[in-house]
């Protein structure tokens, strides 16, 4: 599987973040878009479940211009590092159908914008999700080319969060448990309401 490293910075307001980037000469390759993906895993949750490895889950997402399929693997050692297998596929429904076909199903369907920049070796996403702020994400092949990155754009890296989105759900939502995950929402959409267990946990 292929090591993915990568960073989350909150409270970076995406106008100020475009700035930066521009200044230090990043490229935006993909502009804002709305993308949805669905989570998919056993019926017992058994991906998703904690272990002395970690944890894990399966992915479709639709991103406007491809559709991609991908095992993501979180490492239980102490910084989350995410492995993943990745691949295209023609249609979102088709591999979802397929999904479900050979007895998984689909967990949680979600809403997401996202604007991509390359910077140097690294990627820098502005990213969007439901119910709070927008973040940023840098991504990379080493923690150095990360450090790198950020103090380019004059972030403090001694603020960087590892690990997947409900990382940053539990900064704004305090009382979820480290066993609640935001695709316990169900439906993730801009449009929809704040579900109450959500708000149960402010």
């Amino acid at each position: 599987m292929q090591q993915e490293i990568e960073v989350k910075f909150l409270d970076a307001p995406h106008d100020e973040m475009r700035e930066r980037l521009t200044s230090v000469g990043a490229v935006c390759e993909h502009p804002m878009r709305l993308m949805r993906r669905a989570i998919i895993d056993y019926p017992d949750r058994r991906m998703q479940t904690a272990s002395p490895d970690g944890w894990g889950w399966v992915r479709v997402r639709d991103e406007v211009d491809k559709v991609t399929c991908t095992y993501k693997h979180i490492a239980a050692d102490g910084k989350d590092t995410t492995y993943e297998i990745e691949f295209a596929v023609s249609s979102y429904e088709k591999a979802v159908q397929l999904f479900e076909a050979i007895g998984l199903m689909k967990h949680a369907e979600q809403e997401t914008k996202r604007e991509t920049w390359k910077l140097d070796d690294v990627e820098v996403v502005l990213d969007e999700w439901p119910w709070i702020p927008p973040y940023i994400e840098i991504e990379g092949s080493s923690e150095h080319a990360l450090q790198t990155a950020a103090e380019k754009l004059g972030i403090d890296w001694s603020k960087a969060l590892h690990g997947s989105s409900d990382r940053a759900y539990r900064i704004y939502y305090p009382r979820m448990t480290e066993e609640e995950s935001i695709t316990d929402a169900g439906v993730l959409t801009f449009d929809g309401g704040l579900p109450q267990w959500l708000k149960e946990r402010q």
